[in-house]
């Protein structure tokens, strides 16, 4: 068993000391200008496009879940560094790879993502993303190169505050500059995005160079996906991230009304839904419990669903390894002018 989750200790591996005890303006066209070219000037255009936001409008379709399980599966399946980013105010992908009593004690310290934009977004103070992560997480014992950015509860309110003090140009050159950095730190960026259109689940989905939307087979869900493709559409000239494709979420395999929506999603060919659909099953639920005693990935993900969750993760390696394509500064440059005029112009 890794000593790291032992919450009596001091953690390295998470780079926390636990309590004792129990455990702004708006910036001109001008400024904004300068910042995009930055940004472009600290961008590896060479490297690999590898941040990944998880998104549906409609809440509950397994999006957690299935940050979880790719992170889980790319570590230990390939070996991959993984980075996820916990954007949800529930903080439960946080709650997944990490001790409830840990993730206390890091939100405790303000060493949250949220609390890394509040410093660099509304205090304009000078921030390493590095200090807030928490490092190793995953109670799976052969997935060791994964990082946590824990979600906090005072995410509601730091947006708005960025959208009460005309911060959202900031905030935008702030994911920019933060995903241009993590980009060539990590084989993969995850982020799990918050449910609905909020003002930072916008920037992830149009900084991140793709996005994954998982949905169940069911009316209402699929109707999450319309919308987010219906503003998608919108303003396209902000810039928006590459749909990587639709995961159908919690079928259930006995049910002849999952298999109606899961045949009738994929005969839309703009949904480009990944071949393997993840069964409803009770693996997976018991997944979403972190476990106090590392265990191997298939104790964890036994049988097929194992075998389901390896299949998807490599259909997901290779739509992003065949959608590299190769970026000039200029292509970059002329995105991040736009984006920022309009957001300057919508501002008033």
């Amino acid at each position: 068993m890794r000593g790291r989750i032992n919450p009596r200790c001091n953690s390295p591996a998470l780079g926390i000391l636990l309590p004792s005890g129990d455990a702004g303006h708006k910036i001109s066209f001008v400024q904004t200008l300068g910042l995009t070219r930055a940004g472009v000037r600290a961008r590896d255009l060479s490297g690999m496009r590898n941040t990944i936001t998880v998104m549906n409008a409609k809440g509950g379709v397994g999006k957690s879940t299935l940050v979880l399980t790719l992170a889980e599966t790319l570590s230990a399946d390939h070996g991959k560094r993984v980075l996820v980013i916990d954007s949800d105010a529930h903080a439960s992908v946080s709650n997944m790879l990490v001790a409830p009593g840990w993730v206390e004690a890091i939100q405790g310290q303000g060493r949250t993502v949220v609390d890394y934009l509040i410093a660099v977004v509304l205090k304009a103070a000078p921030a390493s993303w590095g200090t807030f992560l928490a490092k190793s997480v995953s109670d799976v014992d052969d997935a060791r190169t994964i990082d946590l950015l824990l979600g906090g509860g005072h995410l509601t309110l730091f947006e708005r505050e960025v959208s009460r003090g005309g911060h959202e140009v900031r905030l935008r050159h702030t994911i920019r500059t933060f995903l241009a950095e993590v980009r060539k730190a990590y084989d993969f960026v995850l982020i799990d995005s918050a449910p609905g259109l909020s003002v930072l689940t916008e920037c992830w989905l149009r900084e991140a160079d793709f996005y994954i939307a998982p949905t169940k087979p069911d009316y209402i869900s699929t109707h999450g996906l319309q919308f987010l493709r219906q503003f998608r559409q919108r303003d396209a000239d902000m810039g928006f991230a590459e749909p990587l494709g639709v995961v159908i979420n919690m079928k259930d395999r006995d049910s002849t009304e999952d298999e109606r929506f899961d045949r009738w999603l994929r005969l839309s060919a703009g949904n480009r839904c990944f071949g393997q659909a993840i069964p409803r099953s009770y693996a997976l639920q018991t997944a979403a419990h972190y476990s106090p005693r590392a265990r191997s990935y298939w104790a964890k993900y036994p049988g097929q669903t194992g075998q389901t969750l390896r299949l998807l993760t490599a259909e997901v390696i290779e739509r992003v390894a065949r959608s590299q394509a190769p970026t000039t500064s200029a292509d970059v440059e002329k995105k991040g002018v736009q984006a920022f005029v309009r957001i300057d112009k919508a501002g008033g």
